[in-house]
């Protein structure tokens, strides 16, 4: 008995450990880092080295544990500005975006399927939203910087999208066991719908709150702070689906509650959680892979593979242009949002819900999910970075090397303590000086201590540590980072010329043309630029104005363009047509570019 425990230890123990390893073969190869988890989890199932594992209730509590975790970490991460940045598109894709995606895909399903529609709409919600997990990954840590607003959308959608996912599919494996029909989905339902995402809000909001307030007034022990933190993001999980809420949008909302307080501890909060999340991940999709049986996908391949293309290919642009018409974004833009849906764990856990509501063709949707996502992984997450940049969404990199550490100070959420390492080329390596605000409180050099008054100028190999705001710090990291090195194109991104953003709008327009809205021309260039992009420039940020465009260069603290450029062939195709987006030699070249250069660019950009 005990030798059997320590076995399953040892076998579990070994997974994840070649799991985590596989991740330098990611990085070398461009390779989607879930796809190999995945991967190594069908390998070693009951078709590879032979575990087998067919416990579907089981997977399904473990997935979605982890899944609670992996949302309350990303919300934690975003911050408010971000959030609204994004907001209203994100949560139209979130809920319009993914109906649309079901029916779609629900009608194809049941045509390529042979199945009643009402399976094939089941279908449809099981593959319908987004995977948080793989779309936080490849653009938090698969080293592809794109603008702001496309990433702020991309990672509230996948953070958003689950809970009308789940909402769906439960509600059609109930009606197909009633044999309700598929006219029983209507006003019920959709009351059920707006039901629980409300209680979700709700209950995210007031979780989220009493997080914060436990945080402060506990004073125990710093290690433990992280662990009943996260105690206390799953009890709101759990609390918030007992009572007929969705426990993922409450997890995800609490997280962004907790995240955006200042709490003093927030860097070791983050820090526990990121490691955890990394486990979460990869436990999640092993022990998906070892729930999947592959030499059942032969019976069923051709057509999984034809719905996933459909899936990438015409239901999810066709959901992405309906959703985003009204927000004005352009065809590019669209194009690679509809890229970048991801299948992933959330598609494969969905599956298994006819598996435990025992439906008869419950393998059927299990399998077509699995190789749907399969599919989607290899395909768009192995090109995510190639389109990407054949789009031309790819921000620059903003500085060059630096070499900075966060050092956490009790009781002071508003001020941090930074160390820098100057680094060789850098501003203040040439005796550029720190800003008074920085106010910098020790230097070391060659292993000696001293005042930053009596050091003098600062050599590449010094370590600096100031005391400041956290406004500031952008502003450092470019006075200790080396200068970026741009390539041809990335030069070209910024525009053939430079304009003074405090100069008059009207002036511009006279210059070349372009059409102001009432009110406009009083404005300086900057105040034009923050308006047309919604109250919010971040840097890379491009504003349409025909027959021109202004791309900001830099902002200010206050959020101020202090630096914008002008491109004379400004990008074309606003988002007025379907994104069909890349004509078959597109899709050859973003093929043999992510396949044949992967490591390069699955490089971090910054």
């Amino acid at each position: 008995m005990l030798e059997s425990l320590y076995v399953l230890i040892l076998v579990a123990t070994v997974l994840i450990v070649v799991a985590a390893f596989s991740s330098l073969l990611a990085f070398r190869f461009g390779a989607p880092l879930l796809l190999l988890f995945l991967s190594i989890g069908l390998l070693a199932g009951v078709d590879g080295i032979g575990i087998d594992f067919d416990n579907a209730g089981l997977a399904y509590f473990v997935g979605t544990i982890a899944l609670a975790v992996i949302l309350f970490d990303s919300g934690f991460g975003t911050r408010l500005s971000t959030f609204r940045l994004a907001a209203a598109p994100a949560l139209t894709l979130a809920t319009v975006g993914v109906l649309a995606t079901a029916i779609l895909f629900g009608l194809a399903a049941t045509w390529l399927l042979d199945i009643p529609l009402v399976e094939g709409l089941l279908l449809g919600a099981i593959v319908g939203s987004t995977d948080a997990a793989a779309v936080f990954f490849l653009l938090r840590v698969g080293g592809i910087t794109v603008r702001e607003r496309v990433r702020s959308l991309l990672e509230i959608e996948s953070g958003t999208n689950d809970p009308m996912a789940i909402f769906l599919t439960v509600a059609l494996v109930e009606t197909i066991r009633t044999g309700s029909g598929v006219e029983a989905v209507g006003i019920d339902v959709a009351l059920g719908l707006l039901a629980q995402m409300t209680i979700g809000l709700l209950g995210g909001l007031a979780g989220g709150a009493m997080i914060v307030a436990m945080v402060r007034r506990l004073t125990i022990d710093r290690g433990l702070l992280p662990i009943i933190t996260l105690a206390l993001a799953l009890a709101v999980f759990a609390a918030v689906g007992a009572v007929g809420g969705s426990g993922f949008l409450a997890v995800y909302v609490a997280g962004l509650y907790a995240g955006n307080a200042k709490l003093s501890n927030a860097a070791i909060i983050k820090r526990f959680q990121d490691g955890l999340t990394w486990l979460a991940q990869i436990v999640m999709f092993l022990i998906l892979g070892l729930l999947a049986t592959p030499s059942q996908f032969e019976a069923i391949l051709w057509p999984s593979l034809a719905l996933a293309a459909f899936l990438i290919f015409i239901a999810r642009p066709f959901a992405v242009w309906l959703c985003l018409l009204p927000f004005d974004f352009q065809r590019r833009e669209m194009a690679f949002v509809s890229w970048v849906g991801l299948r992933g764990a959330v598609s494969i856990l969905l599956a298994i819900v006819p598996l435990i509501g025992g439906l008869d063709d419950s393998r059927l949707f299990f399998n077509a999910a699995f190789i749907i996502v399969l599919t989607s992984l290899l395909v768009q997450g192995w090109t995510i970075a190639s389109v990407a940049r054949r789009l031309g969404l790819v921000v620059p990199p903003r500085t060059g090397a630096i070499e900075k550490h966060e050092l956490e100070l009790p009781g002071s959420p508003d001020h941090e303590l930074l160390s820098y390492r100057v680094v060789e080329g850098s501003p203040v390596a040439r005796g550029e000086r720190i800003p008074r605000w920085a106010r910098p409180s020790l230097v070391i050099r060659e292993g000696r201590s001293m005042a930053y008054q009596y050091a003098g100028r600062l050599k590449a190999g010094d370590y600096v540590f100031l005391f400041i705001s956290p406004r500031y710090p952008p502003l450092l990291d470019r006075l200790f980072a080396r200068p970026a090195d741009l390539s041809p194109d990335d030069s070209e991104f910024f525009g053939e010329f430079s304009v003074d953003p405090g100069a008059k709008a009207a002036a511009l327009a006279e210059a070349y043309g372009i059409r102001l809205q009432p009110g406009e021309d009083a404005m300086t260039i900057s105040e034009f630029m923050k308006s047309r992009l919604g109250g919010e420039a971040d840097y890379g940020d491009r504003v349409p104005a025909a027959p021109v465009e202004l791309i900001v260069r830099q902002t200010g603290l206050d959020g101020a363009v202090v630096a914008a450029g002008l491109s004379l062939a400004p990008e074309s195709g606003r988002g007025s047509t379907i994104p069909l987006f890349f004509s078959r030699r597109d899709l050859v070249a973003i093929m043999r570019r992510a396949f044949s250069r992967g490591a390069k660019d699955s490089s971090p950009r910054r």
